[in-house]
């Protein structure tokens, strides 16, 4: 039987067309003038995550067509992956950075609802733990030495 590529909830579609469209953006538009600009208000952003996160929970687990056992699993699986990536990515700052922070930690959430999306309905608990664990390993990659080597900002 060939089944192709597996792809629960879109997220492969919609995940890869934004990541490329916005990198080719943040290339195209250059740096911003004033660099120095810091994430100011925190709790706006621990706000918007965890609205995104509860919202994500819809979409992956609405993708199951039905309040089914299929559903039930995407939502388990969607917050454990999503669980795990956040706490990786707790760990990579407090090595990498010397301490936790919690820009990071909403990033590691939101790397780990980003890399199940795609499998929330073909996996189990077990793979949702190692699908959060390797997600923020090649976003934290990704930001701090493919953001550095290629000069952009997207912020």
């Amino acid at each position: 039987m060939n089944m192709g590529a597996l792809d629960f909830a879109g997220g492969t579609v919609v995940h890869i067309n934004s990541g490329v469209s916005a990198l080719a953006i943040a290339l195209v538009l250059g740096k911003r003038k004033d660099i120095s600009l810091l994430p100011h208000n925190l709790g706006y952003a621990v706000l918007g995550a965890a609205l995104l996160w509860f919202g994500w929970m819809g979409f992956n687990g609405g993708s199951g067509l039905g309040a089914n056992g299929l559903a039930a699993n995407a939502i388990i699986v969607s917050n454990v992956a999503a669980a795990a990536a956040l706490i990786v990515w707790t760990i990579l700052d407090t090595i990498v950075v010397g301490k936790p922070t919690v820009l990071g930690a909403i990033s590691g959430g939101i790397a780990g609802l980003v890399a199940i999306t795609p499998a929330a309905g073909f996996v189990d608990v077990p793979g949702a733990l190692v699908i959060g664990a390797v997600a923020p390993l090649v976003s934290y990659f990704a930001i701090y030495y493919l953001k550095a080597k290629l000069g952009y900002d997207d912020a």
